[in-house]
């Protein structure tokens, strides 16, 4: 059993504080949710990044953030909200080389919508990637430089291959892959997607972040993990032949669950 893969997980600062403990058991992957909010971008930021520093004395595991997105479209065809989203992307990043992060959550343009319509258009495909590469130019560099990933979550995703066509664009180690599993459950259930072992299989080694949520099929429900209908076993077994080590992240809307969603795993054999 001690070679199962060790569950990380996605709290804010002050749910760190509490839960400390469980971070430092093992080398347990975190990712902190704080800097997703434009006033904490703008001030605040450094108390919260000093903070997280000093309960992260003596974390053996990997950092991240989740970056900005509330409101944030990285495909906008307005130029001055790509400027806002780049400049949001960029604060993020200075988080990142604060905390020693070395991932930062993005959120996937791609739409039911685009799915059924994107080959409708003339140049459809490439003018949503364009205006992506736009966006994120900036933010791209800086990732490089500061040995950051920004990995693209799927959010309203139905096709998976939409968002590794995008990450290939970039041609930048930076630029990788999440998959949430609840958001792909959803979407299997409520768009015609595959299921979410397909959207692990699709991103194969460009694999590097996964969002670990249970759910329904019809809701973004971020349950604790055994509490919705996802098929855990086939998620992991599409993962066991990833070799990209991705961070393995509980995501839950209770916190105080992790601990449950953790067992739940561990008793079926999958992780610990």
């Amino acid at each position: 059993m001690t070679d199962l893969p060790i569950l990380g997980a996605a709290v804010t600062v002050g749910v760190l504080e509490q839960q400390r403990n469980l971070f430092l058991d093992k080398p347990r992957d975190i990712e902190l949710q704080d800097f997703i909010y434009a006033d904490i971008l703008e001030s605040g930021w450094q108390d919260r990044t000093a903070k997280a520093k000093d309960l992260l004395t003596g974390h053996q595991g990997r950092i991240g953030i989740h970056g900005p997105f509330w409101g944030l479209a990285i495909d906008s065809m307005d130029p001055d909200i790509r400027q806002i989203v780049s400049r949001r992307l960029l604060q993020g990043l200075t988080i990142c080389d604060a905390l020693g992060a070395d991932h930062m959550v993005v959120h996937s343009p791609f739409s039911t919508w685009d799915a059924n319509n994107l080959d409708n258009y003339d140049r459809g495909r490439q003018t949503k990637i364009e205006l992506c590469h736009q966006t994120m130019a900036e933010a791209v560099k800086r990732a490089e430089d500061i040995g950051c990933e920004l990995v693209l979550e799927n959010i309203e995703d139905k096709d998976p291959k939409d968002r590794l066509a995008l990450a290939d664009s970039f041609n930048s180690s930076a630029v990788a892959l999440s998959v949430d599993t609840g958001h792909a459950h959803y979407a299997h259930g409520s768009t015609g997607a595959p299921p979410v072992d397909y959207f692990i299989h699709a991103a194969g080694n460009r694999l590097r972040h996964v969002h670990l949520q249970d759910a329904d099929g019809y809701a973004d429900r971020h349950w604790a993990l055994g509490r919705g209908s996802i098929n855990w076993h086939a998620v992991f077994q599409a993962l066991e032949r990833i070799a990209s080590n991705p961070r393995l992240i509980i995501e839950l809307r209770n916190p105080d669950q992790i601990p449950e969603s953790i067992a739940f795993l561990n008793n079926l054999g999958l992780a610990q």
